[in-house]
This record gives C-alpha cells, sequence and structure tokens, in this order.
C-alpha cells in the first residue's frame, strides 16, 4: 500500500498518454516527449506542471502584456499546471486543487491511481468527454 514517505520529494515527466474507451486510439496530449515536474511536501501539498518540449518563444522586447493574445494562447495552451493539497487512501491520491492555469480546475478533486515500481510512480485517472471514457496514464521519475 502506497504511504506519504512513498511520494515525497520531486518526481519528473516521462510519458503522458491518453487512450479511449472506444478505439484503441493512444494520444500524447503534450506530445510524445513531454516535460514536467510533480513535488509532494510534507505538509500535505503537491504541485504538478506540464507542458510541450517543442514550445516557441515568446517574442521578446517588449512587455509581456502587450504580446498578441494569440501567442500568449498557443503558450498557454502547451503549458499545464494546478496545485493544493494531497491525501493518499489506500492506493489513491487525491489532488483538492487550490490553483490552476485551468480556472474550472480549482475546487476540483482530481483522483490518481498511483502505483510505485523502483523510482518509478504511475498516476492515473479517468474521465468521461461526450460518452466515451479516457484514461490518462502518467509516468514519473524520482529525483535523486
Amino acid at each position: 500500500m502506497l504511504s506519504k514517505d512513498d511520494l515525497l520529494g520531486a518526481w519528473h515527466l516521462d510519458s503522458w498518454t491518453i487512450s479511449y474507451s472506444d478505439s484503441e486510439k493512444i494520444s500524447h496530449p503534450f506530445g510524445e516527449k513531454p516535460t514536467g515536474m510533480i513535488v509532494y511536501t510534507d505538509d500535505d501539498w503537491m504541485s504538478a506542471s506540464i507542458n510541450r518540449s517543442d514550445r516557441d518563444l515568446l517574442p521578446t522586447g517588449s512587455a509581456f502584456r502587450r504580446i498578441d493574445p494569440g501567442l500568449l494562447a498557443d503558450a498557454y495552451r502547451s503549458y499545464f499546471h494546478y496545485a493544493g493539497h494531497y491525501a493518499i487512501q489506500d492506493d489513491v491520491v487525491t489532488h483538492t486543487v487550490t490553483q490552476s492555469l485551468n480556472p474550472n480546475f480549482v475546487g476540483s478533486k482530481q483522483l490518481r491511481n498511483a502505483r510505485l515500481g523502483g523510482q518509478t510512480l504511475e498516476l492515473s485517472g479517468t474521465e468521461e468527454v461526450g460518452g466515451v471514457i479516457r484514461t490518462h496514464r502518467l509516468s514519473w521519475r524520482r529525483t535523486l
């Protein structure tokens, strides 16, 4: 059974895939080589951030708030973040979201099935979109 001590520290993302109940399709929402980090603290806080490894840089030489909104939207679409409290029960980690790039995540509970194997942590969760069950699988490697 997973314990708090098993999670503590920083983990780097190796992969994120989504499978679908209505097909054999597997997708990679942030490309086949995403980068990211999830951190679990001793005082029950967590933070996760993920991005495409091939993100375009924003233009320099002008104020951030004056950058073309389309370029900013593209930058935000290539990045994902949320943070909040976490709790463990059996092999399920519940993330109670207090901050997020996606405002719809704030206040939500994100349940993640957890499986630990050596220095690898697999977190998975499901959601229903348009009648299709999507299963997210994220593989994290412990930072030593």
